[in-house]
């Protein structure tokens, strides 16, 4: 796998500005394809966990559509790979233990799974517990769960939900969805932000087969897992946010890891052939003007074979200068993830009509972000 990070900035600041704002591109490619083809040493070993809620309230068309599309899931599981089924409601039970995706495996596992009954309460707590419990017997594995659920967390588990996701950090990446109405949206998202993942709604029983099936197709395409984003910022700079952005909006800002006083480290979860942007702000200490500063060396970082494998990016600079016609730029690519695409159309146009000499229109525009 290689991995390529491209940087974009505002790279010219007005006398005493302190905030830079960037987006990082990250870029992996020549990862293992999902062909089914590929021998088993030619990736990183994998483990897929199916966790189903079989709570009272999945009785009818939503416990069918529940069987039918874990089944399906599993029929897509290649054979290198090993995977679990959790069903649970007022208990968690290991319908079909941690084994490799074997012919043998596959049809035990499918027939535990047509026999599942609705009733109970929801308790995600044990769900999460069990879950981690089976990755925790394959450790240097990839580990990915697909969490599906149709209603509230009973109110006496909140606690031990918070406690049990914080022991799942950084043990399993996990997407979420919640079929119906009547799901918590805040619940499943606490989960995904603090597994990495996404959370989704199943508006109809007859979807989730074709949910199920892109998220393991997608799961089965990752090849690289404990991917880190680093910024390494000098004295004079720290980081004050970090989001991924696409994808899926992840906020990573209050889940870096201090490597030394001047290095953080976010978590990305695990790659396949793919791009995602990341937006990280920072805080300098004003220039002086003609000051051309560094506000970062951002990196991407994983382990293989025991070793540390680093790709680098070029440098994130600020540069203070007197010309508010470079200081009132904004990059595309900021200004997309930052909400100011109308803010930098007025400014471009303001600067044009500024060049033309109708001053009329460019103080309309440009107001206080650059002269008439």
């Amino acid at each position: 796998m290689q991995f390529r990070v491209e940087t974009y900035t505002n790279p010219y600041l007005a006398a005493g500005t302190t905030r830079v704002d960037a987006v990082l591109t990250v870029t992996a490619e020549g990862g293992t394809q999902n062909t089914g083809a590929s021998p088993t040493n030619a990736r990183q070993d994998a483990v897929v966990g199916l966790i189903v809620d079989v709570s009272g309230s999945m009785q009818g068309d939503r416990i069918l559509a529940a069987r039918y599309a874990t089944r399906r899931a599993i029929e897509l599981l290649e054979e290198h790979v090993s995977f679990f089924v959790i069903a649970f409601s007022s208990r968690a039970e290991i319908v079909a233990p941690l084994r490799q995706a074997t012919r043998d495996a596959k049809a035990f596992a499918d027939s535990q799974v047509q026999r599942l009954e609705a009733n109970g309460q929801t308790y995600m707590s044990l769900a999460m517990g069990a879950a981690r419990n089976q990755f925790a017997q394959m450790p240097g594995a990839l580990h990915y769960a697909l969490f599906l659920t149709d209603g509230k967390n009973a109110n006496d588990d909140a606690v031990n939900l918070e406690t049990i996701l914080e022991q799942c950090d950084g043990v399993f990446q996990c997407d979420c969805r919640g079929v119906g109405t009547d799901w918590q949206p805040g619940e499943l998202q606490k989960i995904a932000r603090k597994l990495l993942g996404t959370a989704q709604i199943i508006a109809q029983p007859a979807a989730m087969e074709a949910d199920f099936r892109a998220a393991i197709q997608n799961a089965m395409g990752r090849s690289v897992g404990g991917v880190r984003l680093r910024l390494w910022t000098p004295k004079s700079a720290r980081v004050i946010a970090c989001k991924q952005m696409s994808p899926e909006i992840v906020v990573l800002t209050d889940r870096g890891t201090q490597v030394d006083a001047q290095t953080l480290e976010y978590p990305t979860g695990a790659w396949g052939n793919e791009s995602r942007d990341y937006y990280a702000a920072f805080e300098m200490s004003a220039g002086e003007i003609g000051d051309e500063i560094l506000a970062c060396r951002p990196s991407i970082v994983y382990s293989e074979a025991g070793q540390e494998v680093k790709a680098g990016g070029p440098p994130i600079v600020a540069t203070w200068t007197e010309d508010e016609a470079l200081s009132a730029r904004i990059n595309d690519h900021v200004a997309h993830y930052t909400g100011q695409e109308e803010l930098a159309e007025a400014i471009q146009h303001g600067l044009e009509a500024r060049d033309r000499g109708d001053v009329d229109a460019a103080t309309h525009m440009l107001g206080r972000h650059g002269p008439a």
